[in-house]
Parts: structure tokens; C-alpha cells; sequence
């Protein structure tokens, strides 16, 4: 009965907050609008929701927010050195390949959009059975260690939170 009423809650709340930071006017108005026009938008797309991602670990969605925060903090400085201060030729930019232990949908994409939105790198492909991410690094010298950082930052957070 619950699913019925309320299909997508964390999505129903998620859009409920979009709105009332859209409105940039917190009223009980605007939070009630918001809260129905999260409920239509979550009951309308649940056919194309047929399974909901687990999240195993919700206290670790703080940690990894704060990590891939303090991350694009710290590369926004590095991609401003570098666009300052170095040639183009003199960078040292590649592609790496991660090999996933993730096996969700969920958690694949949340990793391709966190290296995406982290300046200085970029998610380039997805191996046709999911279990490589193509990567490319604006600057770096050691592939292997580009690697492991990916996956000791992000991979295995994410592993806590979705598997």
C-alpha cells in the first residue's frame, strides 16, 4: 500500500527541496507545492523505476559528498595552476582505464558523474559489460596510481553505500 502512495520517497523529497530552493522563498506554500509536485513526478515515473537502488549506508552519503566536495575544491586549484602557469604541450594528459568491483547501475553512474564534475578529469566510456570506466586525466604521470586513488576514494564508499 505504501509503494502505491508513495513510490520514491527519497526522490519525492529530493524534488520537494528543488522546488522550494527554485522559489528561493521558504513558505509553507511553496514547501506543500513542492511536496505534491514531488509526489506526481515520482507516481508518473515509476513505471520506468520498475527497482529501487538500495542504499545500504545513508550515514556514508555525508562522508562521500564531503570527500568529492573537498576533491573538486582542491582540483579546481590544480586545473587553475595548470591553466596559468603551463603550456598545453607540456601537460601530461591521458586516458586510464578503472576496472569496477561495483556491479550497480546506480553506483556506476554516481562514479562516472563524480570523476565528470571533479575539474581535471572526465568519464569517457563504459565498457559494454559495465565492468571498465574509461577515464580521461587532464594531468598525470602514473596511470596505476591514478587508478588506485579512484578507487580507494570513490569505488569503495560507493561499494558501502550501494552494495
Amino acid at each position: 500500500m505504501r509503494m502505491r502512495l508513495l513510490p520514491h520517497p527519497i526522490l519525492t523529497a529530493i524534488l520537494a527541496a528543488v522546488w522550494v530552493l527554485l522559489v528561493n522563498d521558504f513558505s509553507w506554500s511553496a514547501a506543500a507545492f513542492g511536496l505534491l509536485l514531488g509526489l506526481a513526478i515520482a507516481k508518473l515515473t515509476s513505471a520506468y523505476w520498475p527497482g529501487r537502488p538500495r542504499i545500504r549506508n545513508p550515514v556514508a552519503i555525508l562522508e562521500y559528498s564531503a570527500i568529492v566536495l573537498w576533491d573538486i575544491i582542491v582540483s579546481n586549484v590544480q586545473v587553475a595552476y595548470l591553466v596559468l602557469f603551463r603550456r598545453g604541450e607540456s601537460l601530461r594528459s591521458q586516458f586510464v582505464t578503472i576496472p569496477l568491483a561495483l556491479e550497480s547501475p546506480e553506483a556506476i553512474a554516481t562514479l562516472a558523474g563524480t570523476i565528470t564534475i571533479t575539474p581535471g578529469t572526465l568519464s569517457a566510456d563504459l565498457s559494454a559489460d559495465g565492468r571498465s570506466l574509461l577515464v580521461h586525466c587532464l594531468e598525470t604521470t602514473d596511470a596505476a596510481g591514478t587508478v588506485a586513488a579512484i578507487k580507494s576514494r570513490y569505488e569503495h564508499r560507493l561499494m558501502r553505500i550501494f552494495e
